[in-house]
């Protein structure tokens, strides 16, 4: 196990749709540090028995477990399953979403307008992407509030795919994550727990794109899911304790810089007053 983060050892995790892609990168990173790792599903699967079959080959642990983020009452049971199991939840990172290929296989190639958009499929993003993040954090800030320290990570997406034609709902539900993300920073001020947004910075390998020779990002470029990793582990250690309210690009982390550079340079300057039109 790695010793670049002390503060991980034994501490518990848990990682939403920690089974495969971006979740997955970060589940394995934070086991190899030594954290206690929940990652979830919603559905039974290998992908979930095979991340905590990797884990355990790195001398790691993670335990997987299914959830349906989009149904508060699982993620309140979530909770108390993993602190009982493993102990006291000290970060979470909201990961689980849906993306555009549940309103098309071919969105990348040609946009579904919005009116064309099953509202079933538009409900079913938004509820993973933004209430299953609102669900999910309702359910540990209790208990961190009582410790008095705690760190909720939400994953989002580029601000160009917030508001890229044909990517409605799924960019909305990610600028939509990002406003709540600033709001619960602001209510959990002085709390000692910390809330950050943390994102890829262009279009990653994972099943939210269709396969296909084609299978890339609007910028023609195609980013590893395991460049999620470096800044995830900074982001759950002590190390970036008193950093809230702040956005992270993991595109731009420098890991041959010492962390807290690497974060500076990656972390996008604040504004006073956000735009999106």
């Amino acid at each position: 196990m790695s010793e670049r983060y002390p503060s991980l050892r034994d501490r518990v995790v848990i990682v939403t749709g920690g089974g495969r892609g971006l979740g997955r990168e970060m589940a394995l990173a934070l086991a190899e540090e030594g954290a206690r790792v929940a990652i979830t599903g919603a559905r039974a699967g290998e992908e979930l028995d095979a991340t905590a079959r990797e884990a355990e080959s790195l001398s790691g642990r993670i335990l997987p477990l299914l959830c349906d983020v989009t149904d508060p009452d699982a993620c309140t049971a979530l909770v108390a399953r993993v602190e009982a199991e493993l102990g006291p939840v000290a970060v979470l990172i909201n990961n689980a979403g849906r993306g555009m290929r549940l309103v098309s296989e071919t969105y990348n190639r040609e946009p579904t307008r919005f009116w064309e958009t099953d509202s079933q499929a538009w409900a079913a993003i938004i509820a993973a992407n933004l209430n299953g993040m609102f669900h999910m954090s309702r359910a540990v800030v209790p208990g961190m509030l009582a410790r008095g320290c705690g760190k909720i990570i939400n994953i989002s997406t580029s601000d160009q795919t917030m508001v890229r034609r044909g990517y409605a709902p799924y960019g909305p539900s990610k600028a939509a994550l990002e406003a709540a993300s600033r709001i619960f920073a602001q209510d959990l001020a002085g709390t000692g727990v910390d809330v950050n947004v943390l994102l890829p910075g262009g279009a990653a390998d994972t099943a939210l794109l269709p396969d296909g020779p084609g299978k890339k990002g609007a910028d023609g470029n195609l980013l590893s899911p395991a460049i999620m990793r470096a800044p995830a582990l900074w982001l759950s250690a002590d190390d970036s304790s008193g950093h809230t309210g702040e956005r992270y690009i993991a595109r731009l982390w420098d890991d041959t810089l010492p962390a807290d550079e690497a974060a500076q340079l990656a972390r996008s300057p604040a504004v006073e007053k956000p735009a999106i039109m």
